[in-house]
């Protein structure tokens, strides 16, 4: 083949690449325009909702209360990042604080008088970050199975004291042994940006369900409000 062959075949295959890159991006550029006018569901394009819920049936047939998040040494423990303060921007008096469930109002000293739990685990934010953290607090199928009706219904909504921050969780995953109601973090009380005085420690979750400064928690058959799950985000959110 000669370099003047070689040249055509060269500027056939570039014509042919162009045209194809072309006729792709067309599509694709199609492709975003028809999902951007389908109707949104709970803040999603209703295909990307679809997707979601497919996630979480997949997600759904793989848990187990005995599949448990990996566990880590102290020497494993890194720098704490703070992310999201939504429901920690009004003002909290701690002395006042308590933790409304199922017709109760505890204080911390009501929570401790529960096996304490520790343990060291790999926080997860769904922005693809994570980091291992100590957490020690007390299991919440242990305060559930006080205060909570004899026959547990399917879900459970956490809110915020001011409500600016709320998720829901289904029973299996708020029963699992490595799901705690956190009071101390990496030896430490809560900081106040990390959830003072008690948050959620969920490692089967990702971080969006580990909700901060909890001020109630309700059962309920219907599925509740989750802040992300409204604005387009997987409802689920396990891993």
């Amino acid at each position: 083949m000669t370099d003047l062959d070689v040249q055509k075949e060269l500027k056939r295959l570039t014509r042919r690449g162009f045209l194809t890159a072309a006729v792709a991006a067309g599509a694709g550029y199609a492709g975003w325009k028809w999902l951007r006018t389908r109707p949104r569901v709970e803040g999603a394009e209703w295909p990307l909702r679809r997707m979601l819920e497919a996630n979480e049936t997949l997600a759904r047939a793989y848990f187990s209360p005995d599949r448990l998040s990996p566990r880590f040494e102290r020497e494993d423990i890194t720098r704490a990042r703070i992310n999201g303060r939504l429901g920690l921007q009004s003002p909290l008096d701690l002395d006042a604080w308590r933790l409304h469930i199922h017709g109760a109002a505890l204080t911390l000293d009501d929570l401790r008088q529960f096996p304490r739990r520790t343990m060291i685990t790999e926080l997860r934010c769904i922005e693809g970050w994570s980091t291992i953290v100590e957490w020690s607090g007390v299991a919440l199928a242990d305060v559930m199975a006080r205060f909570g009706p004899p026959q547990l219904p399917r879900y459970l909504s956490m809110e915020t004291p001011d409500r600016g921050y709320y998720v829901g969780l289904d029973i299996e995953s708020a029963l699992h042994p490595q799901t705690l109601l956190a009071f101390e973090m990496n030896g430490a009380p809560l900081p106040m940006l990390h959830g003072a005085p008690l948050r959620l420690a969920i490692p089967v979750k990702y971080g969006i369900k580990n909700i901060k400064r909890i001020g109630t928690i309700r059962y309920t058959d219907v599925r509740p409000a989750d802040f992300w799950g409204e604005r387009g985000y997987d409802w689920y959110a396990g891993h």
